[in-house]
């Protein structure tokens, strides 16, 4: 999408230099990008504490099946 828009220099400068961006718009999306990743980790925080288990729910088993145990019957 194109836009134009007025952006402090040195921040986008120093997003370039900090992320090893060659151009301004490698950087501003890439900071973009994070910008979104960080809003959807904080809503997903705002659940903590909201969610019911089932009593017996042993998620330590899970982390330790195997990726392919878990679509299997018979290795539960």
């Amino acid at each position: 999408m194109a836009t134009n828009i007025e952006l402090n220099a040195e921040l986008v400068a120093e997003a370039m230099e900090i992320g090893g961006h060659k151009t301004k718009k490698a950087a501003v999306n890439d900071a973009l990008m994070e910008y979104v990743q960080r809003r959807k980790r904080l809503e997903l925080l705002e659940l903590r504490g909201q969610i019911e288990y089932y009593p017996d729910y042993d998620y330590k088993a899970l982390r330790s099946r195997k990726r392919g145990d878990i679509d299997d019957p018979d290795n539960q």
